[in-house]
Parts: structure tokens; sequence; C-alpha cells
């Protein structure tokens, strides 16, 4: 008798766990596709890049100019006095500084790079998770998951890649 009640309360977990999962419906998106489909982010990451590489510009002539000065230094330091010798010294470091706080500034963590990218694409990665977020109501989807590069989904069947809804729901 207790193995008939074993048995049958195995069987009725069993059976509700399968209802479960088949009531949970999934389907997955690939953000980065996504995002190289929409003329929004091509132009918001044209802007960035154009920012980027004027910064570096910058970057690379400042780092021209102190090897400029250091090169000139080494060129002369046996016949320059020893005040101006540590002139140039000193400002040669403070040009190094200066180099390293532009960087930094431009290109570091919080730096005026991150802050336009911030600025210029957070929108659109705002329009695309409601676009995801409607798909999966409409179609009572439970998860839906990213398939782009930086996850961890090591196969996906085609037939429940939406990423192609989601750009026609982003058209409209």
């Amino acid at each position: 008798m207790m193995n008939f009640f074993r048995i049958f309360v195995f069987t009725f977990i069993m059976s509700v766990l399968s209802i479960m999962t088949v009531a949970q419906k999934f389907a997955f998106v690939d953000s980065d596709y996504i995002l190289d489909q929409m003329e929004s982010y091509q132009k918001a990451q044209k802007q960035i890049d154009d920012l980027a590489a004027d910064w570096q510009k910058e970057l690379d002539k400042k780092m021209n100019e102190i090897e400029s000065k250091v090169n000139e230094l080494r060129k002369n330091e046996l016949i320059l006095p020893e005040d101006i010798k540590k002139d140039k010294e000193l400002e040669i470091a403070n040009l190094q500084v200066d180099l390293r706080t532009y960087q930094s500034k431009k290109f570091g963590v919080g730096g005026d790079l991150f802050k336009k990218r911030k600025e210029l694409i957070q929108p659109i990665q705002r329009k695309i998770f409601k676009a995801i977020e409607s798909l999966a109501k409409d179609n009572n989807y439970s998860f839906v998951l990213d398939k782009s590069k930086n996850s961890n989904i090591l196969y996906a069947d085609p037939k429940y890649d939406k990423s192609d809804a989601i750009i026609r729901k982003l058209k409209k």
C-alpha cells in the first residue's frame, strides 16, 4: 500500500511538472543582429566612432609632443645647465600627467566616450527592450533569451529566433 502511494505521488508530481514546463514558452533574439539592422544605431555608432577618432588624434598629438621633447632633452642633455635640464624634465612630467588625465577623461571608465555612448545608445536599447517585452506579452513567452556574442547559449534552434519579429516591430 505504501508503495502504491509513493508511485501515485511521484506520478502526480511528474504530471504537474510536465504541465508546468509545457506551459512555459520561450524564444531568443540576437541583439547584435537587431542593432545592426537599425539605422539609428548605425548613425549613433558612427557618431561615437568619429568622436573617439578625434580624441585619439588629439591624444596622438600630445604623445608626439612629449616624445619630441624627450628626444630633444636627450640630445642636449650633456650641454644644458642643470637648472634648465630640471625645468625641461618637469615640463615633460607635467605633459605626461596632462596626457594621462586627458586619456582618462575621454576614454576612461565614466569618461566622455562612455557618457556619449550611454546618451546615444541607451534610448535605442530601451526601444529594443520594449519591443521584446511587447513580443513576449503578445505571444505569452515566459522567457526571451539573448543569443548575441556575449551570451551563454551554446545552441538554439533557429525556429525560436524572434530577432526578425523584433525588427518588424521596431519598424512599425
